[in-house]
């Protein structure tokens, strides 16, 4: 398979984070406490990469992803290597269901563009060099509307949102650019923001803005982002309520935003978060344009390790259906395995059966 022809979201995908191994929490560990160095931290890491690039190969995953192993969070690894933004450590972590999580986030300090030496795209030339031609190497990073969270844009720097979003938009552009020029063709944005303008209360925000306003707002962005790609990249989103230990963040179906974001956003998929009754039914598919972006329901949890009863499985992908043909469906877990470097509460041999599941599926339903 060449990185230039396939057909992505494929019909078993996943989002991407993967549970680290101990090796890795305990090289974290050690760097900190000053027994390795960086370069060593980097070998380690590199090492158990090509594990687990095998691993998803051998399940018969057609997309595979370095796990995110170098990042502690999925989204401030990459926001902080931008100019113009930093991270730091706040009075609190974000509120989850039962839980705070570890009190990290990042904050505008500065104009924001683009670092062209961020260590993403080196890291990304590595990991397509381990996947080699043996499946698509595929690249997630946070969404541009990420950064429109509550807190982090510096009104003070950006007093004016229309510079701001100006600004995001270019920085992303050139992101995108940089992941082109590096072997990427399969790029996606995760996106707790647009899914959390679906909530009765809407986290994270202190723009003074209404819901409407916010969600034209972020179709601007990724939009605006979008105009730049390429033809021969994919790129998508995913929306996520939250995903940290298993403990979720907010709840709310996706009608809210279907209408403006399902219908209008020029991606190429949407992975979706339908693992559960906190993510409503499928009736705002109906948004989606037909013969438009593919449709990946993620009717399987990364939250726990037990397998879903497939007749279910079956069923709901079935009455999917009824808003979005059968070709233009995929099927994933609603989120990743470990959004974080603590990872989700369910060990490696459930994570990599739930994925042989997932493909074993596909198959069926796909022949």
């Amino acid at each position: 398979m060449t990185q230039t022809n396939f057909k992505a979201p494929f019909r078993a995908d996943h989002v991407g984070s993967l549970l680290r191994p101990e090796r890795i929490h305990q090289a974290r560990k050690d760097f900190h406490e000053g027994t390795i160095d960086a370069e060593q931290l980097h070998v380690i890491e590199t090492e158990e990469i090509k594990k687990i690039v095998d691993k998803q190969i051998e399940v018969g995953l057609e997309a595979v992803t370095d796990g995110e192993f170098r990042r502690r969070f999925w989204h401030t690894d990459f926001l902080e290597h931008l100019t113009g933004v930093e991270g730091y450590v706040p009075d609190h972590g974000f509120a989850f269901k039962g839980e705070e999580t570890e009190r990290y986030d990042v904050r505008v300090i500065d104009k924001i563009s683009f670092n062209q030496d961020h260590p993403h795209i080196k890291e990304f030339i590595e990991f397509k060099e381990i996947v080699g031609d043996r499946a698509v190497a595929k690249q997630t990073i946070p969404s541009p509307n990420q950064l429109f969270n509550a807190g982090i844009r510096n009104k003070d720097i950006y007093p004016d949102v229309e510079e701001y979003t100006k600004d995001v938009i270019q920085a992303y552009r050139d992101a995108v650019q940089a992941f082109y020029q590096a072997g990427c063709r399969y790029l996606q944005f995760d996106d707790v923001y647009i899914a959390g303008l679906n909530a009765p209360e809407i986290p994270f925000n202190d723009s003074g803005y209404s819901r409407e306003e916010l969600i034209d707002l972020a179709l601007r962005v990724v939009n605006g982002v979008l105009e730049v790609k390429p033809d021969d990249m994919t790129i998508t989103t995913h929306l996520c309520r939250g995903n940290y230990r298993s403990k979720w963040a907010f709840e709310g179906s996706y009608a809210k935003i279907a209408p403006t974001l399902f219908a209008k956003e020029n991606v190429n998929g949407f992975f979706l978060e339908y693992d559960d009754d906190r993510s409503g039914d499928f009736t705002p598919l109906e948004f989606i344009p037909n013969g438009g972006p593919r449709v990946v329901l993620g009717v399987f949890t990364s939250k726990h390790g037990e397998l879903e009863d497939k007749e279910n499985i079956l069923a709901r992908v079935e009455e999917a259906t009824q808003y979005v043909s059968l070709d233009q469906l995929c099927i994933s877990p609603q989120c990743g395995f470990a959004s974080t470097h603590h990872g989700n509460i369910l060990t490696e041999e459930e994570q990599w059966a739930k994925l042989k599941y997932i493909v074993d599926i596909s198959k069926e339903i796909w022949n």
